[in-house]
């Protein structure tokens, strides 16, 4: 399908504010043109029968690392194009390319296939930029980053990699490292999203981050400090800090693994789905069977096993990424959250559009909006994807008419 008119009939049309019964989208050259609380088809366009199903804004993923077999690690086209194709079968209309701290060849490799592969993304989710999680990492919370490559901020090496590429959308560091401060604030200056990430801080240091540029939390519980305490007095770690102040926006794992409901009930109770990002931070067995697997570059990354809809260390002592898709986070909320669908949905949406600064134009079904939906069922089983008014994937159920 191409991005011709088209029109999305007898569904629930989730918008920011409610839930449209009975409603109708109609789309034209790529984005959505109007909403129509009736289910009126029009004459000579493509018609989509959604057959009472919810017609949401697409998922915008903004931690990932892989799926299908592929990470964006290995630095293949291919694998970028497939992990884009995974993840739209699962309502992903946009996602931002997850790093792992590596050697400097292997990041440039990297920055330079995600250059090439944004050109190819007609079949699956568009890309909205790269993440780099790391190398700037408290060691003691590095967690499965390897730790040959962590190290302080170097203005030599950031400021490289700055100049090497324009496509960086967001940097993960901890901001109690030497030269962290600096750091921020250079992101800050280059329009990038700077996000604590890996870290040891305490509160004061915290407050010192967000001053110098630092607005998001990265997998909030996953790899940071909680209270502490030195010479018998105790801190707030980042996690404390992270629910307590207004000026960190936070992502979580929302896989019903790695935080429990007691913990998604808490963070959603705190921060709001305005300042919550669902997040699948997936690796490459995301869409795969359970067993062996590889974190990072398939050559020499981290073998891990994937067991229990999680990705664990071979020991089993920690986890080593998640496996989930954005449908999954949904259904998590809403199941083990009591969080209703709307602002489910606006925590997979609208939330991590804003935080991207991209809200103007995704995250929402408004008018003059790209046309990024997705056709789901009361279970969350995603049966259409459109990204820009593109049809990326369609059960064969589907009846799509003229």
């Amino acid at each position: 399908m191409s991005k011709r008119s088209l029109q999305i009939i007898n569904g629930q049309v989730i918008t920011p504010f409610e839930i449209v019964r009975n409603a109708s989208v109609l789309i034209r050259d790529g984005r959505v043109d109007a909403i129509f609380p009736d289910n009126r088809a029009l004459p000579d366009v493509l018609t989509i029968d959604a057959a009472g199903r919810f017609v949401s804004p697409g998922f915008i993923d903004l931690h990932v690392h892989g799926g299908g077999g592929h990470d964006f690690m290995d630095g293949e086209v291919e694998g970028f194009q497939q992990i884009a194709q995974l993840h739209a079968r699962h309502g992903t209309t946009a996602m931002v390319p997850t790093s792992l701290t590596s050697t400097g060849e292997q990041l440039l490799h990297l920055l330079r296939i995600y250059e090439e592969a944004s050109r190819y993304t007609d079949k699956g989710a568009t890309f909205l930029g790269m993440h780099l999680e790391g190398p700037y990492f408290a060691m003691n919370q590095r967690g499965a980053q390897d730790p040959r490559y962590i190290r302080d901020p170097d203005p030599s090496e950031y400021e490289a990699i700055l100049e090497y590429s324009h496509l960086i959308a967001r940097w993960s560091a901890a901001p109690e490292r030497k030269g962290a401060l600096d750091f921020g604030r250079r992101l800050r200056e280059k329009g990038i999203l700077a996000a604590i990430a890996h870290t040891d801080a305490v509160y004061e240091e915290v407050l010192e981050a967000i001053e110098a540029g630092y607005s998001l939390s990265t997998h909030l519980y996953s790899g940071m400090s909680g209270v502490t305490r030195k010479n018998a007095y105790r801190f707030a770690g980042v996690i404390e800090s992270s629910l307590l102040l207004d000026a960190l926006d936070v992502e979580i794992i929302a896989d019903g693994v790695h935080l429990p409901a007691p913990l998604l009930k808490l963070i959603y109770k705190v921060k709001g789905p305005e300042k919550i990002a669902l997040i699948t931070d997936a690796m490459r067995g995301a869409g795969m069977l359970e067993g062996e697997s590889i974190l990072g570059h398939k050559d020499d990354g981290l073998k891990v096993i994937i067991e229990d809809q999680v990705a664990k260390l071979p020991d089993r002592s920690s986890f080593a990424g998640s496996v989930a898709t954005a449908d999954r986070l949904l259904r998590t909320m809403i199941g083990m959250a009591d969080v209703p669908l709307l602002e489910a949905v606006k925590m997979i949406s609208q939330t991590p559009a804003r935080i991207m600064g991209i809200g103007h134009k995704k995250g929402a079904i408004r008018r003059g909006m790209d046309a990024d939906i997705v056709l789901f069922d009361a279970d969350i089983r995603v049966s259409l994807t459109l990204v820009e008014g593109r049809l990326v994937y369609s059960e064969a159920s589907e009846e799509i008419s003229q």
